[in-house]
C-alpha cells in the first residue's frame, strides 16, 4: 500500500479534521531551530577556519565545513517523514575501500556532496526564514481576527479591542462578528500551510534524495557490476598466481633438483640417459610454468607497479623497445593490470605482425588520468577489430571509464593510446631491482 503524504491529503475530504495540517505546520516550524544551529556552525566554522588557514591548522576545519551538508541532509531526510512517509534514501555510494581516507575521497568526488552543501547554505540563510514567514503570514490574519473577543475581554476591559492594528472593535457584537471570518480563514490557512509544506518537502526530496530511475539507473548499476567483476577477476588472477608460484612451481623446482642429483649419482648407461631426459623435461615444464605465471599476473606488477612491469615486458620482447614510463606513485590495482596487459598485447602484435625494427612505450599520469602510448615503425594497417586481441582489452579499459584508440595507417607508423581516469595511490612506485 502506498504511503500517504500531505500532497495526497490535500485532495481528500476531511483534510482539516485530520492530523495533516498540524504535521505541515510542525514541519515548517521545526526548520527554524535546525536552521539556526546550522547557520551558527557554518559561520563559526568558516570564520575560525579562515583565520587559522594561514597556519594550515584551519584547512581541516574548512574541509569539515564543506562536508557539513552530509549531516544536515541526513537530518532533513528524516524531517521529511513529518509530511512525507515515502523512503528518502541517501544518494551517496559506499566507498570501494574501507577507511576514513577512502571515505573522504569518495565523498569529495560525489556530486551529491556538493548538492547537499548548496542546499545547506540555502537552508541556513533563506529557506528556514521563508518557512517561518509563510507560516506566520498564513496564521497572523485568522489568529488576529479570531482573537478579537479575547483581546476585548482581557486588554480592552470589555470596551474595545485592536484588530490587526488596523481598526478597533468597540462593542461585543462587532468583536464577535470579526471573529467569525477569522475562524473561516483558519480553514483556508490549513490548506495554505499544507501546500507550502508539500512544496518545501518536494524541494528537499528533489535535492537531497533524487531517485534515479529507468535506463539511467540500470546503466549505472551495470557499470558498477562490471567494475566489481573486474575487481573480482583481478583478485582471482592474483590468487591463482600465488597458488602456482608457492605450490606447483616449488614442487617442480624440488623435482628438478632431485632429478639433477640422481643424474649425478647414476652410473653411465640407460638409467642415466632416462634421468637426463626427465631432468630436461622437468626444466622445460618449470620454464613453461613460470611463463604461465607471468601471463596470469606477473609478480613484478604486484610488487613494483606498472612502470617496472612494462620495462620487464619490454626486456622480453622480440623487438627492441624503448621505455619511458614516468609514474612516481602507484595506481589502483585494476588500472595497473589493465595497462600492463594492454602493453603486453600491443608488443606481441608488434613482434608478430608489424615487421617493426623498433618500438616505444611511453606513459605518464597527469590531470587524474593514466596515459600510455605504444608506437612502432612497422608497416601499419593494424585493425583492433580483426582478431588482434585488443578488442577484449578495449572492453576491459572501458569498464574503468577509459578509452583505447588505435591509429595505424598503411605504411605505418602505428600508435596505440590508452587513457584511464584514476588517482595515484599513497604508496610510491618502486624501481625494478637491477
Amino acid at each position: 500500500m502506498r504511503s500517504h503524504h500531505v500532497w495526497q491529503a490535500l485532495t481528500r475530504s476531511g483534510y482539516l479534521l485530520s492530523h495533516w495540517p498540524w504535521r505541515a505546520a510542525g514541519y515548517l516550524l521545526s526548520s527554524a531551530p535546525v536552521g539556526v544551529v546550522v547557520l551558527l556552525v557554518i559561520v563559526l566554522g568558516t570564520a575560525t577556519g579562515s583565520v587559522l588557514a594561514v597556519a594550515l591548522i584551519g584547512l581541516p576545519l574548512l574541509a569539515l565545513v564543506a562536508l557539513s551538508g552530509l549531516p544536515v541532509a541526513a537530518v532533513e531526510r528524516r524531517r521529511l517523514r513529518i509530511v512525507d512517509r515515502r523512503p528518502a534514501p541517501t544518494p551517496h555510494r559506499v566507498p570501494d575501500e574501507p577507511g576514513l581516507l577512502a571515505w573522504g575521497r569518495t565523498r569529495f568526488r560525489e556530486q551529491a556532496t556538493w548538492r547537499e552543501l548548496g542546499y545547506t547554505l540555502a537552508f541556513a540563510t533563506v529557506l528556514w526564514p521563508l518557512d517561518l514567514l509563510a507560516l506566520g503570514m498564513a496564521l497572523v490574519v485568522p489568529v488576529g481576527l479570531a482573537a478579537t473577543p479575547v483581546m476585548m475581554a482581557t486588554v480592552g476591559d470589555g470596551e474595545e479591542a485592536p484588530v490587526l492594528k488596523m481598526w478597533t472593535a468597540t462593542s461585543w457584537p462587532e468583536a464577535l462578528a470579526t471573529a467569525v471570518p477569522g475562524l473561516l480563514l483558519f480553514a483556508v490557512s490549513g490548506y495554505v500551510i499544507g501546500a507550502v509544506a508539500a512544496a518545501r518537502a518536494g524541494l528537499t526530496r528533489l535535492l537531497l534524495a533524487p531517485r534515479e530511475t529507468g535506463p539511467g539507473r540500470e546503466v549505472t548499476e551495470l557499470v558498477r557490476s562490471r567494475a566489481r567483476l573486474v575487481d573480482a577477476f583481478e583478485a582471482e588472477r592474483r590468487r591463482i598466481e600465488r597458488d602456482l608460484h608457492d605450490g606447483a612451481q616449488q614442487r617442480i623446482v624440488a623435482l628438478t633438483m632431485m632429478l639433477g642429483l640422481a643424474r649425478l649419482d647414476a652410473p653411465p648407461g640407460a638409467l642415466a640417459d632416462q634421468l637426463a631426459k626427465a631432468h630436461d623435461e622437468a626444466g622445460k615444464a618449470l620454464a613453461e610454468l613460470r611463463e604461465l605465471i607471468q601471463g596470469i599476473h606477473p609478480k613484478v606488477l604486484a610488487d613494483f607497479g606498472v612502470g617496472a612491469a612494462v620495462a620487464d615486458a619490454a626486456d622480453r620482447s622480440a623487438v627492441p623497445v624503448d621505455v619511458s614510463v614516468d609514474l612516481p606513485q602507484r595506481l589502483p590495482e585494476a588500472v595497473e593490470a589493465a595497462a600492463y596487459f594492454v602493453v603486453c598485447e600491443a608488443l606481441a602484435n608488434v613482434a608478430k605482425h608489424s615487421g617493426a625494427r623498433r618500438a616505444e612505450v611511453a606513459g605518464r599520469h597527469a590531470e587524474g588520468r593514466l596515459v600510455l602510448e605504444v608506437r612502432d615503425d612497422g608497416c601499419g594497417g593494424a585493425d583492433a577489430g580483426r582478431g588482434s586481441g585488443l578488442t577484449g582489452l578495449a572492453d576491459r579499459v572501458s569498464v574503468l571509464d577509459g578509452t583505447l584508440a588505435l591509429a595505424s595507417p598503411a605504411g605505418g607508423p602505428t600508435l596505440l593510446r590508452v587513457e584511464i581516469p584514476c588517482e595515484a595511490a599513497e604508496r610510491p612506485a618502486q624501481s625494478r631491482p637491477g
